[in-house]
């Protein structure tokens, strides 16, 4: 089981899902409506590292950031 937590203006709670890969993860988050419009725009870090092969494995106990664009000075 992972974590997938989602930060900033997404206002969505953490949810916990089976999954072996990012990928399947992305799938999972494409059947949220409110998840789906934002998941092209995002960076995404699993144990607070960036990454971004969809490929990466997965093991219990990660948790994944879904983290939106943000603009600042």
């Amino acid at each position: 089981m992972v974590k997938v937590e989602f930060l900033g203006p997404i206002g969505k709670a953490p949810v916990e899902m089976e999954a072996k890969t990012l990928a399947d993860v992305a799938e999972k988050l494409k059947e949220d409506g409110t998840v789906k419009e934002w998941l092209p725009k995002c960076a995404v870090a699993l144990n607070d590292t960036m990454v971004s092969d969809l490929n990466t494995p997965l093991k219990d106990g990660d948790r994944i950031s879904v983290l939106p664009p943000v603009c600042g000075g």
